[in-house]
């Protein structure tokens, strides 16, 4: 029984003397995606072409966990470059004087396995406000033969107005032309730093 009790402790000493590691946001298998509804209709969707960032995790202690990430907003893409073009004007995003979207996480809460809420500031067009991502994840890190890697899912809806993105044009049977409420949807996959 002493021998079983102390393979059980040698074998399970490294998940207790866990300690917070350091990742960076794999940039090509990450995406910063975005919906909102057009004519109140339809919805358009799009996604930048650049996410970035670092995040540090405590398998012990996710509540410790901490997140930043920037996005290139520059790199907007619906698929109509009309649109895209319109969307990185000062009616929008107005890249030219505030090119980069960031989010700095504040505090986390743990919901139990796979599920975390993740607060923090998010700053789009000079404007930062707090936010709250649903996070799915993170995953279980795994050894790929290239590292350890693990990744999540976070999603929050914002008002865009909130952000002083208010360009919008009635349409002629009553409504707009842009949805206020905008989903921001960030797949991430995670390279631990050594």
């Amino acid at each position: 029984m002493t021998r079983q009790l102390f393979l059980i402790f040698a074998l399970g000493a490294p998940f207790l003397q866990a300690e917070p590691t350091n990742w960076k946001i794999d940039t090509s298998h990450s995406a910063a995606q975005f919906s909102v509804k057009h004519m109140m209709v339809s919805t358009v969707r799009g996604h930048f072409g650049t996410l970035t960032g670092t995040a540090v995790y405590d398998q012990a202690n996710p509540g410790a966990t901490k997140v930043e990430a920037e996005v290139d907003v520059n790199t907007i893409d619906t698929r109509n470059e009309r649109r895209d073009k319109h969307l990185r004007s000062a009616d929008f995003f107005d890249v030219e004087n505030h090119p980069k979207m960031t989010f700095k996480s504040k505090s986390v809460r743990a919901l139990g396995p796979g599920k975390m809420q993740l607060a923090g500031d998010l700053t789009i067009r000079g404007t930062t406000k707090e936010v709250v991502f649903e996070v799915e994840g993170p995953t279980a890190p795994i050894n790929t033969g290239r590292g350890m890697k693990m990744g999540a899912v976070a999603t929050t809806k914002i008002n865009r107005k909130d952000f002083g993105i208010t360009w919008n044009r009635a349409i002629e049977a009553g409504g707009v032309t842009v949805g206020d409420e905008v989903t921001l949807t960030i797949d991430i996959q995670l390279d631990q730093v050594k």
